[in-house]
């Protein structure tokens, strides 16, 4: 069967590694539930045992990769990288069986051929700008016969709090601002691209899934902090300190319109999930 597929859309304003900060890399490692959920979704597909060697690509502070040494544990390892040091630096304090370390997914050159049993890209694999580049640097630094998982925000659906932060940047009339064209995951992919990058890259035994998540959302504040700290500072970083303010109350209440006496406020998120196999 032939999958149509269309390129992955970028845009011009680029992603901006230059705007984290000790306060946004903090707060992260407690708000970062959310993505260490769909982790662990994403790591039990893998099926990684005790003993095995694994690769977190984009560890952040190391939540993730902390919950995975204990699963390789007594005699495994996990190594983490990511592009932010001060991300690193919370993340190398997290398990003696997790080594973090600075680096980028579309270079791993300081990492041997051959040398890991699995490899995950958890909540990162948006972020990257050269995916080919990045899944074909995974492929050689997996065993034969090693395991890749990657998900990524689905380029088809915006999440529901993306989608109501764009109204309200709209309502307020800060048409400038590039989240209004461009989404905060400027890189996203939908299950077809993903599919055909693994493919493209070297991959066998490709799976492909979409996944809806349910998130409790306490209110503007919560989801602000989340989405900041989450898109290391990129999140709205193109309007002024007032402009944010006027956003950040327009959504509130639009959050309240949505609130339930039994559930509060939840909001949906959509993700595409992909694990494939060097052959």
């Amino acid at each position: 069967m032939t999958i149509p597929v269309t390129a992955p859309r970028h845009h011009s304003r680029a992603v901006s590694l230059d705007l984290d900060s000790p306060e946004l890399a903090a707060t992260y490692d407690k708000v970062s539930v959310r993505q260490f959920n769909h982790g662990k979704v994403l790591v039990g597909s893998l099926r990684v045992k005790p003993g095995e060697r694994v690769l977190d690509v984009g560890c952040g502070t190391g939540r993730l990769g902390e919950y995975v040494a204990g699963l390789v544990a007594p005699h495994g390892e996990v190594v983490g990288l990511d592009p932010l040091p001060l991300r690193i630096e919370l993340a190398a304090r997290k398990s003696s069986r997790f080594s973090a370390r600075v680096g980028r997914a579309e270079d791993l050159s300081a990492l041997e051929d051959q040398s890991f049993d699995v490899a995950y890209l958890n909540s990162v694999f948006h972020w990257v700008e050269d995916k080919p580049r990045a899944l074909r640097e995974v492929l050689r630094v997996l065993k034969r016969g090693g395991r890749v998982g990657v998900n990524s925000a689905d380029a088809d659906r915006s999440h529901q709090g993306a989608a109501l932060v764009r109204e309200a940047v709209l309502e307020e009339g800060l048409t400038h601002s590039a989240s209004v064209s461009a989404p905060a995951s400027h890189y996203r992919v939908n299950a077809q691209q993903l599919l055909r990058l693994l493919a493209d890259a070297g991959f066998c035994d490709v799976q492909v899934n979409a996944h809806t998540f349910v998130d409790d959302v306490a209110g503007a504040d919560d989801l602000f902090a989340w989405s900041s700290s989450s898109s290391f500072g990129n999140f709205l970083s193109d309007l002024s300190t007032q402009e944010r303010s006027r956003v950040r109350e327009r959504l509130a209440r639009k959050l309240e319109a949505l609130r339930s006496p039994d559930h509060g406020i939840r909001l949906e998120r959509y993700l595409v999930f992909a694990t494939a196999r060097k052959a």
